[in-house]
């Protein structure tokens, strides 16, 4: 896929690893996500990571973990985070946050994924279907910047969404 500012939106491959840590360690000044993702890809925790390419270089990247929903008899259903994004500075207010955000959505869509939950900027957010997650929805992330959409039908409105492990060390 490939935007209109000349970067494809590729899978994240293993040989991408040393870029998208470096580019995550600029992009938020510190070592937490890149820890994060790769602690996420350790403990085989993300459902769909993406990488923006330009030029042989990765411009941004976006990853998606899997969350589950707790409901109150115990059971369980499957859902997505979408956490972190991230686009190089050189390259922000292009719209490659934007496409790597669309193609994770759609292709989270096809795979019948029904919801996403994201913690970020509502004014950035909304743009792609995300609103305020339904208030039944427990998480340790509740608030006004918790945001969630809805693929596709179905799906649970209320329960303790919980994490994987790598998000407790998170600052």
């Amino acid at each position: 896929m490939m935007t209109d500012t000349a970067v494809a939106i590729r899978p994240f491959e293993a040989a991408d690893a040393p870029q998208v840590r470096l580019l995550l360690e600029q992009a938020f000044g510190g070592t937490d996500e890149a820890d994060l993702i790769d602690r996420l890809m350790r403990d085989g925790e993300l459902v769909l990571t993406l990488v923006a390419e330009r030029d042989d270089e990765i411009a941004g990247c976006v990853a998606f973990p899997r969350l589950t929903i707790a409901d109150e008899s115990g059971g369980t259903t499957p859902a997505v985070g979408l956490a972190p994004l991230a686009v190089a500075a050189e390259a922000r207010k292009r719209g490659i946050g934007g496409a790597l955000v669309r193609a994770g959505l759609a292709q989270l869509r096809d795979m019948g994924e029904t919801l996403v939950f994201v913690l970020g900027d509502p004014a950035y957010y909304r743009r792609f279907g995300f609103d305020a997650a339904n208030p039944a929805f427990r998480s340790p992330y509740n608030g006004p910047h918790f945001m969630q959409a809805r693929l596709c039908g179905g799906g649970p409105v209320s329960g303790t969404i919980r994490y994987p492990a790598a998000f407790a060390a998170l600052g």
